[in-house]
Protein backbone atom coordinates (compact mmCIF):
# COMPACT_ATOMS: atom_id res chain seq x y z
CA UNK A 1 0.00 0.00 0.00
CA UNK A 2 1.76 3.74 -0.82
CA UNK A 3 2.49 5.76 1.79
CA UNK A 4 -0.05 8.78 2.01
CA UNK A 5 2.69 10.93 3.40
CA UNK A 6 5.06 10.16 0.89
CA UNK A 7 4.18 13.12 -1.31
CA UNK A 8 3.59 15.57 1.13
CA UNK A 9 6.17 18.39 1.31
CA UNK A 10 8.46 18.33 4.56
CA UNK A 11 8.01 21.99 6.21
CA UNK A 12 11.11 24.06 7.12
CA UNK A 13 10.40 25.55 10.63
CA UNK A 14 13.84 26.79 11.25
CA UNK A 15 16.66 27.79 9.43
CA UNK A 16 19.96 29.79 10.12
CA UNK A 17 23.11 30.16 7.65
CA UNK A 18 26.52 28.95 8.02
CA UNK A 19 28.03 31.15 5.03
CA UNK A 20 26.10 33.89 3.16
CA UNK A 21 28.74 35.35 0.16
CA UNK A 22 28.51 36.06 -3.97
CA UNK A 23 28.73 32.54 -4.50
CA UNK A 24 26.94 30.33 -2.24
CA UNK A 25 24.59 30.58 0.24
CA UNK A 26 24.73 27.40 2.78
CA UNK A 27 21.75 27.23 4.97
CA UNK A 28 20.39 24.62 7.56
CA UNK A 29 17.06 23.56 8.54
CA UNK A 30 15.24 21.98 11.06
CA UNK A 31 12.14 20.33 9.35
CA UNK A 32 8.85 19.19 9.72
CA UNK A 33 8.17 15.63 8.34
CA UNK A 34 5.00 14.48 6.99
CA UNK A 35 4.54 11.91 9.79
CA UNK A 36 5.47 14.67 12.80
CA UNK A 37 8.98 14.15 13.07
CA UNK A 38 11.77 16.36 12.86
CA UNK A 39 14.80 16.12 11.06
CA UNK A 40 18.05 18.45 11.64
CA UNK A 41 20.47 19.90 10.11
CA UNK A 42 18.74 19.51 6.79
CA UNK A 43 21.95 21.42 4.69
CA UNK A 44 21.00 23.34 1.23
CA UNK A 45 23.42 25.19 -0.89
CA UNK A 46 21.49 28.23 -2.49
CA UNK A 47 23.13 28.76 -5.73
CA UNK A 48 21.64 31.09 -8.22
CA UNK A 49 20.97 28.61 -12.19
CA UNK A 50 23.74 28.20 -14.03
CA UNK A 51 23.67 28.06 -17.88
CA UNK A 52 26.19 26.55 -20.45
CA UNK A 53 26.18 26.08 -24.09
CA UNK A 54 27.70 24.08 -26.97
CA UNK A 55 28.51 26.90 -29.09
CA UNK A 56 29.31 25.72 -32.79
CA UNK A 57 30.39 27.38 -35.63
CA UNK A 58 29.42 27.36 -39.66
CA UNK A 59 31.90 24.44 -39.91
CA UNK A 60 31.20 22.31 -37.32
CA UNK A 61 33.85 23.21 -34.66
CA UNK A 62 32.93 23.55 -31.29
CA UNK A 63 33.98 26.30 -28.75
CA UNK A 64 35.41 25.14 -25.50
CA UNK A 65 37.79 26.96 -22.66
CA UNK A 66 39.83 25.84 -20.44
CA UNK A 67 40.32 26.84 -17.31
CA UNK A 68 42.51 26.04 -14.02
CA UNK A 69 39.69 24.74 -10.75
CA UNK A 70 41.08 24.94 -8.09
CA UNK A 71 38.64 22.87 -6.37
CA UNK A 72 40.09 19.79 -8.59
CA UNK A 73 43.74 21.36 -8.64
CA UNK A 74 43.61 21.10 -12.64
CA UNK A 75 43.23 22.26 -16.02
CA UNK A 76 39.97 22.05 -17.23
CA UNK A 77 37.92 22.06 -20.78
CA UNK A 78 34.30 22.95 -20.71
CA UNK A 79 31.89 24.10 -22.33
CA UNK A 80 31.21 28.44 -21.87
CA UNK A 81 29.34 28.77 -18.79
CA UNK A 82 28.19 30.53 -16.07
CA UNK A 83 25.46 31.80 -13.49
CA UNK A 84 21.94 33.55 -14.11
CA UNK A 85 22.22 36.86 -12.22
CA UNK A 86 19.78 38.73 -10.69
CA UNK A 87 16.75 38.61 -13.28
CA UNK A 88 18.00 37.60 -15.27
CA UNK A 89 16.81 34.96 -18.32
CA UNK A 90 18.98 31.92 -18.92
CA UNK A 91 19.16 32.78 -22.53
CA UNK A 92 20.89 36.15 -21.71
CA UNK A 93 23.08 35.07 -19.45
CA UNK A 94 24.70 32.65 -21.48
CA UNK A 95 24.48 35.04 -24.04
CA UNK A 96 26.37 37.00 -21.66
CA UNK A 97 28.66 34.35 -20.76
CA UNK A 98 29.89 33.56 -24.24
CA UNK A 99 30.61 36.65 -25.48
CA UNK A 100 32.56 37.41 -22.33
CA UNK A 101 34.40 34.11 -22.03
CA UNK A 102 35.15 33.68 -25.68
CA UNK A 103 34.20 36.80 -28.05
CA UNK A 104 31.89 34.24 -29.75
CA UNK A 105 28.62 35.26 -30.18
CA UNK A 106 25.54 33.48 -32.00
CA UNK A 107 21.78 34.62 -33.58
CA UNK A 108 20.50 31.26 -33.57
CA UNK A 109 19.60 29.80 -29.53
CA UNK A 110 17.78 26.67 -29.06
CA UNK A 111 17.46 25.47 -25.47
CA UNK A 112 19.01 21.64 -24.65
CA UNK A 113 17.05 21.00 -22.14
CA UNK A 114 16.90 22.04 -17.87
CA UNK A 115 17.38 19.86 -14.69
CA UNK A 116 17.89 20.28 -11.04
CA UNK A 117 21.72 20.29 -10.81
CA UNK A 118 21.66 18.37 -7.48
CA UNK A 119 18.34 18.38 -5.87
CA UNK A 120 19.37 16.28 -2.48
CA UNK A 121 21.50 19.41 -1.62
CA UNK A 122 21.51 22.33 -3.78
CA UNK A 123 18.21 24.78 -4.87
CA UNK A 124 19.20 25.92 -8.92
CA UNK A 125 18.75 24.35 -11.94
CA UNK A 126 21.31 24.18 -15.14
CA UNK A 127 20.29 25.62 -18.37
CA UNK A 128 21.72 24.45 -21.35
CA UNK A 129 21.53 25.98 -24.89
CA UNK A 130 22.97 25.09 -28.23
CA UNK A 131 23.94 27.88 -30.47
CA UNK A 132 24.41 27.81 -34.03
CA UNK A 133 26.74 29.81 -36.63
CA UNK A 134 28.87 30.86 -33.84
CA UNK A 135 31.51 33.43 -34.65
CA UNK A 136 34.24 35.79 -33.28
CA UNK A 137 33.33 39.56 -32.38
CA UNK A 138 34.99 40.46 -29.94
CA UNK A 139 37.82 40.19 -27.34
CA UNK A 140 37.29 38.78 -24.24
CA UNK A 141 36.22 40.42 -21.37
CA UNK A 142 37.05 38.54 -18.44
CA UNK A 143 35.85 39.15 -14.56
CA UNK A 144 39.14 39.35 -12.01
CA UNK A 145 40.28 36.24 -11.22
CA UNK A 146 39.44 34.48 -14.67
CA UNK A 147 42.18 33.08 -16.77
CA UNK A 148 40.18 31.72 -19.56
CA UNK A 149 41.95 29.99 -22.78
CA UNK A 150 39.03 29.95 -25.71
CA UNK A 151 39.32 27.98 -28.98
CA UNK A 152 37.78 25.86 -31.20
CA UNK A 153 37.75 22.26 -31.76
CA UNK A 154 36.14 20.20 -34.74
CA UNK A 155 32.85 18.93 -33.25
CA UNK A 156 34.10 15.27 -34.67
CA UNK A 157 37.75 15.17 -32.62
CA UNK A 158 35.71 16.73 -29.91
CA UNK A 159 33.33 13.84 -29.37
CA UNK A 160 35.79 11.03 -29.67
CA UNK A 161 38.32 12.93 -27.41
CA UNK A 162 35.51 12.82 -24.71
CA UNK A 163 34.64 9.01 -25.46
CA UNK A 164 38.40 8.42 -24.89
CA UNK A 165 38.09 9.86 -21.44
CA UNK A 166 41.42 12.07 -23.43
CA UNK A 167 38.47 15.10 -22.47
CA UNK A 168 36.74 14.69 -19.04
CA UNK A 169 33.90 16.97 -19.22
CA UNK A 170 31.89 17.96 -15.73
CA UNK A 171 28.87 15.80 -15.07
CA UNK A 172 26.40 18.38 -16.03
CA UNK A 173 28.01 19.13 -19.30
CA UNK A 174 27.97 15.79 -20.58
CA UNK A 175 23.94 15.98 -19.74
CA UNK A 176 24.15 18.91 -22.73
CA UNK A 177 26.11 16.67 -24.38
CA UNK A 178 23.12 14.05 -24.21
CA UNK A 179 20.29 16.60 -24.67
CA UNK A 180 21.77 17.70 -27.97
CA UNK A 181 23.06 14.00 -29.13
CA UNK A 182 19.75 12.49 -28.48
CA UNK A 183 16.82 15.17 -29.09
CA UNK A 184 17.93 17.74 -31.11
CA UNK A 185 17.33 16.44 -34.29
CA UNK A 186 13.84 14.76 -33.16
CA UNK A 187 12.97 18.43 -32.49
CA UNK A 188 14.03 19.73 -36.14
CA UNK A 189 16.41 22.63 -35.61
CA UNK A 190 17.64 22.99 -39.25
CA UNK A 191 21.00 22.16 -40.20
CA UNK A 192 22.00 20.25 -37.23
CA UNK A 193 21.22 15.98 -38.97
CA UNK A 194 24.78 16.31 -40.14
CA UNK A 195 26.29 16.97 -36.28
CA UNK A 196 25.65 13.19 -35.30
CA UNK A 197 25.13 10.74 -38.88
Amino acid sequence: MADPDRKRPWRAVHSTYALADRWLRLRRDVLSLPDGRTFTPAPVIEHPDWVDVIALTAGHNIVLVEQYRHAVGTLRTEFPAGTVEGLEEPLAAIQRELLEETGYASDEWHLLGTAPVYPAFQTNRIHSFLALNARRIAEQELDEGELIHAYELPLAEFITKVEAGTIELPALQLAGLWWLRTALTERGVPGTSVLFP
